[in-house]
C-alpha cells in the first residue's frame, strides 16, 4: 500500500496524463513537479493573456484538478457520478487524496466533452473590442 505522499504523487501523475493528452491544442503554461496548467491558444482573458482552461496543484494533503469548462458549461456537472460530485470544491475544482480507475475514466471523458464545449463559449469581453472599433 502506498504512503499518503505516494498516493498524492500517483493521483497527480494520473491527472496530469488526462490533461497532457490535450497539449497539442492547448498551451502549457506551467509544468512543474507540483503544478501543471493549460490555457487556450485561441482565446484571451480580459487583459489579453491566454484564457485559463485547466490546472493541477499538488498540496500538502490533496491534489486539486481545476477545470473551467464545468464552470462555463454547468450542464456538464449534471451527468457526473455521485463519487465525482462528492470531490467537487466550488464550481470548477475537484480534490483528490488518491484516485481510482473509475475516477480516471470519468475525468478523461469529462475533459474531452468539456474541452469540446469550451471551444465555443462566448466571452463577454470579446465583443467589447469589436464594438469600440465600430464606433
Amino acid at each position: 500500500m502506498a504512503s499518503p505522499a505516494g498516493r498524492l504523487d500517483e493521483a497527480f501523475a494520473a491527472l496530469r496524463r488526462i490533461l497532457a493528452r490535450h497539449e497539442k491544442t492547448l498551451l502549457v503554461q506551467i509544468d512543474e513537479a507540483d503544478g501543471y496548467q493549460l490555457a487556450s491558444r485561441s482565446m484571451n482573458d480580459r487583459v489579453g493573456r491566454p484564457l485559463f482552461v485547466a490546472a493541477l496543484q499538488k498540496r500538502k494533503s490533496y491534489v486539486s484538478f481545476h477545470f473551467m469548462p464545468v464552470y462555463t458549461c454547468p450542464e456538464l456537472v449534471r451527468d457526473l457520478s455521485p463519487a465525482l460530485k462528492k470531490r467537487m470544491q466550488g464550481k470548477s475544482c475537484f480534490n483528490f487524496k488518491s484516485i481510482d480507475d473509475d475516477a480516471i475514466e470519468e475525468l478523461t471523458q469529462l475533459t474531452k466533452k468539456g474541452l469540446a464545449r469550451f471551444k465555443n463559449i462566448a466571452l463577454p469581453w470579446a465583443d467589447q473590442g469589436k464594438a469600440k472599433s465600430r464606433s
